[in-house]
This record gives structure tokens, sequence and C-alpha cells, in this order.
């Protein structure tokens, strides 16, 4: 039941961080869903900068908002009107003080929310499932990864009955808690209905201590782990 299991949620505390830094008491629920509405605001009106994260932290009555994007000067805007526009908008929405942080997504076809939601605009646009998913597998190995996978599930161009295809190229452990896996989802709203598009990107292992293990030490690390696997012989 591995494939099941959310691959960000299941490596918290081992190679990841939670995404909302802060600690609260009876106002636990109210907090909460304030993180919700921020991000769901801010990925609705900031949508077509390609945001790819929303992390919070908070600090008594102030709070930091760290945004991922790959398009930050439309987030900023000339001499920062725009970045301070939505801070006075969510200002509005929390009735709190708030930080707003931008950081840029250097490597955009390597973050799998935005591969997701590159994907579903694609098929809104009328593009083939099967072009924009082989163009994105191409574009990721391209830039380094060490694999990918790609999953499209609905009224695939316009077919009477609902169906999943995926594609996929290299490797994507589900079960190793220390490879470093990203995923994203997205919805593209057609005219035959909803498609869902989820993306997985392996990108390397992390090792403990935080060091990273290169391409190489990794093949090194599994041709090790073959020969130590016990060989599977036929009775016939």
């Amino acid at each position: 039941m591995g494939q099941k299991v959310h691959p960000l949620g299941f490596r918290l505390g081992v190679i990841r961080t939670w995404s909302s830094i802060w600690y609260a008491g009876r106002n636990y629920a109210e907090l909460l869903h304030e993180d919700l509405k921020l991000r769901d605001y801010i990925k609705k009106r900031l949508y077509h900068t390609g945001v790819a994260r929303v992390d919070i932290e908070r600090a008594g009555r102030k709070a930091k908002v760290h945004i991922y994007t790959a398009r930050p000067g439309l987030v900023i805007g000339q001499r920062g009107a725009e970045v301070d526009k939505l801070r006075f908008e969510l200002e509005k929405l929390t009735g709190r003080e708030l930080l707003i942080n931008i950081h840029e997504v250097m490597s955009p076809e390597l973050n799998a929310q935005l591969v997701a939601e590159g994907i579903a605009s694609q098929l809104e646009r009328r593009v083939s499932f099967r072009r924009a998913m082989k163009k994105s597998v191409q574009n990721t190995m391209r830039l380094g990864a060490r694999g990918i996978r790609l999953r499209v599930a609905g009224r695939l161009n316009g077919a009477e009955i609902a169906r999943q295809e995926q594609a996929r190229e290299g490797s994507v452990p589900l079960h190793t808690l220390r490879a470093d896996v990203d995923y994203g989802f997205a919805t593209a709203f057609t005219t035959y209905g909803t498609i869902g598009v989820k993306c997985w990107i392996y990108h390397n292992d992390i090792e403990r201590g935080g060091r990273v293990a290169s391409p190489a030490e990794a093949r090194g690390i599994q041709a090790r782990r073959d020969r130590e696997r016990p060989s599977r012989t036929s009775n016939s």
C-alpha cells in the first residue's frame, strides 16, 4: 500500500519539514483554518505566477508568509507595489500584521507542483495529454532529475469513459524515506469535466547528517544491495 501514502507527509520529520511553523493552544483550530484561507487566497490570486508552495511562520500576533514562485517579478511588481497590495489584502483577510517574503524557484521544471500545474494548463488549452506529459518528462530529466512519474485521470481527449494514463522515466522510490521525492497535484477544468494531474519527481538520496549522495554513489549503493540480495532459484 506504499503508493497510497502522500510522499511529502510520509517524509515529514525525516528529510522534510512542516509548511506551517508555529505552536498554539486552544486557538489551534482557528489558526489552522487561517493558514488554509491564506494558502487558498494566495494560490488563486497568484496562480499565473507559478506558486510552488507557501510556508507560514507565527510569533505572537504577527505572521510571516514565505511565497515560493517561478516569477517573483510579477508578484513584487514595480517598486514593490504588487506585493504591498497583496500584503494589505491578506492583513484585511486575517486581521493581523503580516510580513511577506518572496523566494524564486530557480528550476520550475524540477518542481512537482509547477510541473503538474503546467500540464493542467495545457490540458485546458486542448493540448494532447500524451504530448504534454512527454514534453514535461523530457524537460525534467534533461535538467538532472533521477526519475519522474506522471499520472492523468479523467475524460482524456473528451472520451466518453474516464480513464487514467501515466508516463514515467528513471526511478521513483516510494518506500525509501531518505529519497528526496517531490509531489504535486493539479486539476484541469475542461469542457468535458475535470482532469486530475499528479506528479512525482525523484531528485536524490539524502543521507544521514544531511549529506546528499551523488548519482554515482547511489548507483554503487544499489549495486551493493543487488549483490547482497539472495538470488531466487527456480525449483523446476
